[in-house]
């Protein structure tokens, strides 16, 4: 049985990753409006991700008896400067969630709570993916030199990201 601090960090968590989806639906859009389809696929690619996430919570919650309790979601930011500004605020977003993941292992320990710390071994180590893909995707645009305005290198950066939503996506 789970203990009540975990239920609730729990229902925390799964309203996080639906915030997340809704986050990444959001930023898809923005680069939809600016024609960015390969950039939009790459965000487009997450949101069934997150809601996957959401919902393999859900069901680890059932299988233990404890009580779901959904939360309101908040609307997500739908403008942003650039491209690069959309790249950052996503990767922020993954290290955010990161350390939520690793706050609720730690309490999954604190309590003795083997089974929660086994599942959330699951979500540790797709964490661990994100943070790598989105640290790759600001090196890139580091070393690619791009600035977030249009051009040769907006036309290069779209196709990079189109490219890591096919390598995503399978």
């Amino acid at each position: 049985m789970l203990k009540p601090e975990l239920v609730e960090k729990l229902n925390e968590q799964i309203t996080s990753e639906a915030n997340a989806a809704q986050i990444y639906l959001q930023m898809c859009l923005w680069c939809e409006d600016l024609g960015l389809a390969g950039a939009a696929a790459f965000f487009r690619s997450h949101v069934s991700e997150e809601m996957s996430h959401r919902d393999r919570l859900v069901d680890y919650m059932i299988e233990c008896d404890a009580k779901v309790a959904l939360e309101a979601i908040p609307a997500p930011r739908a403008d942003y400067k650039d491209l690069i500004e959309v790249i950052n605020v996503a990767y922020a977003h993954e290290q955010m969630v990161t350390k939520q993941i690793h706050d609720l292992a730690r309490i999954a320990l604190d309590d003795d709570d083997f089974s929660t710390f086994n599942m959330l071994q699951w979500f540790i180590a797709e964490q661990r993916e994100e943070l790598m893909l989105f640290r790759g995707i600001v090196d890139y645009i580091r070393l690619s030199g791009f600035d977030g305005t249009g051009g040769d290198e907006m036309v290069n950066m779209n196709k990079y990201l189109a490219g890591l939503s096919a390598s995503h996506a399978s």
